[in-house]
């Protein structure tokens, strides 16, 4: 039948193109379906591809990089605009779109514009601008994507009130201050990407610290370094009603304190679009927060439903998304591989950018093991007083008897590139040896290694 498949795929970001893309070089009969007009998903539209382009935007027409060199009241253009600003965005998404149409025509899916939803454990209804059509699926893999988590009291009106998604599409005014409402990896990416900009901002969370996942110097240093652009964070602090006062955003806290800004960012998680598929149908259910449980094989509760990428919850990377979708359809069609549990890699893309691989010293200070570190400070690299950084670093954390590495993290530029180095030795199991050993390019950023581990070297005299 034209509407039955091997595979039905709902949702074309990340998990579902290489989930579907998998299936058909298996030669398997595959359809996506996605909403018209957003092929490649919330990564291309609105998070990952658009976000991190509007921070290199950004950082150029600002002259961020280049302020070590020609002065902190340096810039390329004296007043920015939103359009300035999404002019480099609309061209990279243009470009990222026309990739993703292409790899899935060439491997032969089948792209079905509509809104899907479950009729039954097989079968899905997809609504389309021509109406509903019924399609019959062996099997289906749930990569729907998130949206930005919505609060009562918070109206966000697109004019001076933004979820993250909002802020991509922008096209008022940029604001001369904000209020950030939410201190996880992206309110912490926009709130630095605002005062690159010079943008007054204030950054508010519930919660005493922010990112708990990564290392303290690592957050310290980033802290710092907004705080230095005028950043104030209001942390152990929770918003108590949000309302627009002759054009100005007010923020009442819960502790009584007042804020006042031109607009708010509210940025306190996402929401998956499970609520949408009429999961019951399937025999399936959400957790609060639109999530679906399932096993290390990316299987839910159905055997032949799976389920990956943001709809699965943490670590909800677009680069962990992507495995997650290639390893599902392998599953479901029983070409499972032994896959190695490799390092993951985290990149988180403040300004300046942070990255990392493998535990922590709190991890290893709470778990009560040994380590010692050794430390690369940018200032002491020739390719990052080329390239203008002058603040950053790269720390290596390892057993003072084996050597082994146990983690590598860095904040600065290109951090998020030259971490992968550490991934590979992570994973291999190796040493500190090799980086001592190891002919790096010269100058690159790479040589952070070098330096980091001599300095390891040096502690263990």
């Amino acid at each position: 039948m034209e509407n039955s498949y091997d595979l039905v795929v709902i949702g074309s970001g990340p998990a579902g193109q290489k989930g579907a893309i998998c299936a058909a070089k298996l030669r398997k009969k595959v359809a996506i379906v996605d909403r018209g007009q957003r092929l490649g998903g919330v990564s291309l539209h609105t998070g990952t591809i658009p976000s991190k382009t509007l921070r290199e935007a950004i950082l150029y027409l600002s002259g961020f990089r280049q302020r070590s060199f020609y002065g902190s009241d340096y810039v390329l253009q004296e007043i920015i605009s939103m359009p300035d600003l999404s002019r480099r965005v609309t061209k990279v998404r243009e470009h990222e779109l026309e990739v993703v149409r292409n790899q899935l025509r060439r491997n032969g899916v089948t792209v079905l514009e509509g809104s899907a939803r479950f009729t039954g454990p097989n079968a899905l209804s997809v609504e389309t601008n021509e109406g509903s059509r019924t399609i019959k699926a062996e099997n289906v893999l749930i990569a729907c994507g998130t949206r930005p988590a919505r609060h009562p009291d918070i109206p966000c009106d697109g004019k001076c009130i933004f979820d993250s998604d909002q802020l991509i599409a922008l096209d008022v005014e940029m604001p001369r201050s904000a209020i950030v409402v939410g201190a996880g990896v992206i309110g912490l990416e926009y709130a630095s990407m605002l005062t690159a900009l010079n943008i007054k901002t204030t950054v508010v969370d519930q919660r005493p610290t922010l990112l708990d996942f990564v290392d303290r110097e690592i957050i310290d240093a980033l802290t710092y370094h907004m705080r230095v652009r005028k950043t104030i964070f209001r942390l152990g602090e929770q918003v108590k009603s949000v309302s627009v006062d002759a054009g100005r955003v007010v923020a009442r806290l819960e502790s009584d304190k007042t804020l006042s800004a031109d607009a708010l960012f509210y940025t306190v998680g996402r929401q998956a679009n499970t609520d949408q598929l009429d999961l019951p149908a399937a025999g399936l259910k959400a957790d609060a927060r639109g999530r679906v449980a399932v096993d290390h094989q990316f299987r839910t509760a159905v055997p032949h439903i799976f389920a990956a990428g943001d709809t699965i919850g943490f670590p909800a990377l677009a680069s962990t998304s992507m495995e997650q979708g290639r390893r599902a359809a392998l599953a479901m069609f029983g070409r499972s591989q032994d896959a190695q549990e490799l390092p993951l890699p985290y990149g988180i893309y403040t300004i300046p950018e942070i990255s990392m691989v493998g535990r922590t010293e709190q991890e290893l200070t709470a778990g009560k093991v040994r380590y010692e570190v050794g430390i690369a400070r940018y200032e002491e690299l020739a390719k990052s007083q080329i390239l203008g950084d002058h603040s950053g670093l790269l720390k290596l954390v390892f057993d003072p008897d084996s050597l082994k590495l146990l983690g590598v993290h860095c904040i600065g530029e290109r951090a998020a590139e030259i971490v992968h180095i550490g991934q590979a030795v992570l994973a291999f199991g190796g040493t500190i040896g090799y980086f001592r050993d190891a002919v790096f390019n010269y100058p690159t950023m790479a040589e952070a290694f070098k330096v980091a581990a001599l300095d390891g070297f040096n502690k263990l005299a």
